[in-house]
């Protein structure tokens, strides 16, 4: 149960940083980094591994848009 607790966090952040791809909303990713984190503490808490490593890839995409806009673009 957790880990589709997990899943379903990292389906709501991923649009979010996935819109921070564009230029000048790159600010949505430090919204969609702690929606992410929550849920792949979630996930550590589920036997399974999927929510976790998915809500691991959104923090990583959040956070390599944000290295390539410097923190705010």
């Amino acid at each position: 149960m957790l880990n589709i607790l997990s899943i379903l966090i990292g389906l709501l952040a991923l649009p979010i940083a996935l819109v921070g791809f564009v230029p000048l909303f790159g600010a949505l990713n430090w919204l969609a980094i702690p929606i992410a984190i929550v849920g792949a503490a979630i996930g550590f808490l589920s036997r399974q591994r999927s929510g976790r490593n998915f809500n691991i890839f959104v923090i990583i995409v959040g956070c390599v848009r944000l290295w390539l806009g410097f923190g705010i673009l």
